[in-house]
């Protein structure tokens, strides 16, 4: 089989699973999307190197997450700075002492992740982080990717990931107050 071949082949076996893959990573399939597409060109170009110890899936989903990566260190080097003013005050006090609200009353009615309302409400909130913030936090939460990891790929220092996932636990906390618990 000749490599043109060989690659027209893959893209027919491995697009569905890759695209699934990304979609998920990604949480956009137009980007998904354009991510599958970077990864079979990597392949076509790189085609030589794949030596066949793996499976081929195997090795797209290798090239497949250097993709992702790629993405987000692009995009979240493109984001303007992010303020946190309308949190705190002249004298760095809290300005609305609601988002310091004992979340544990709404627990023992029910188990708010059970709740598919709330899990909607989640992702909404969490989607209307700026892209600075909810690329952390969907790497570090949801991927479950470790703080060394999560920094080197966003070439970020460990101690700046935890203010920017501190600071995006206070914006999803104002959030759900706004949206989940004031309802």
């Amino acid at each position: 089989m000749t490599k043109n071949e060989t690659l027209k082949s893959w893209i027919e076996q491995y697009s569905e699973p890759l695209l699934r893959r990304a979609v998920y990573l990604l949480s956009d399939k137009t980007e998904a999307e354009d991510v599958v597409q970077e990864v079979f060109i990597a392949a076509f170009s790189s085609y030589e190197s794949f030596e066949g110890k793996s499976k081929p899936l195997t090795w797209l989903y290798t090239i497949l997450n250097y993709k992702v990566s790629d993405f987000y260190r692009k995009k979240y080097k493109s984001e303007p700075e992010i303020r946190l003013d309308h949190f705190f005050d002249e004298n760095g006090s809290w300005k609305d002492k609601d988002i310091l609200n004992d979340w544990d009353a709404f627990n023992k009615e029910t188990e708010l992740l059970d709740d598919e309302n709330f899990n909607k409400t989640l992702e909404d909130c969490i989607e209307d982080l700026p892209s600075r913030w909810k690329i952390p936090m969907k790497m570090y939460y949801l991927q479950e990717k470790k703080a060394p990891e999560v920094s080197q790929e966003l070439n970020v220092s460990t101690t700046n990931l935890w203010k920017i996932l501190q600071r995006s636990r206070m914006q999803l906390r104002e959030c759900l107050e706004l949206n989940w618990f004031t309802k």
